[in-house]
């Protein structure tokens, strides 16, 4: 069974790059909620909706083991960097 051999590598690239992206903007919601920052709070929760959702749907649109296993890897690693990142991210405080 090889696993990167059944998903195109241009497509398991952009699974990482918009988990990245995705959880970047989840962080940086959750730390706009924390400081009440209402139109940050809801315009990042919008996008974050958007990313999921076509990330699910396309990973879905593939199910088959081989395909479905790398691809969820793949998405997962690119959460981690994003949480990573967004860590490390300053917000300004406008008070």
């Amino acid at each position: 069974m090889d696993l990167l051999s059944s998903v195109p590598i241009w497509k398991l690239g952009l699974y990482f790059v918009v988990a990245i992206c995705q959880d970047f903007v989840l962080t940086l919601n959750w730390r706009a909620i924390a400081k009440e920052k209402i139109l940050m709070a809801v315009s990042t929760s919008f996008v974050i909706t958007i990313l999921s959702f076509w990330v699910l749907y396309n990973i879905l649109a593939d199910l088959d083991a081989n395909r479905s296993v790398i691809s969820v890897l793949v998405y997962s690693a690119g959460i981690a960097t994003g949480t990573f990142m967004a860590m490390k991210f300053k917000l300004k405080d406008s008070k």
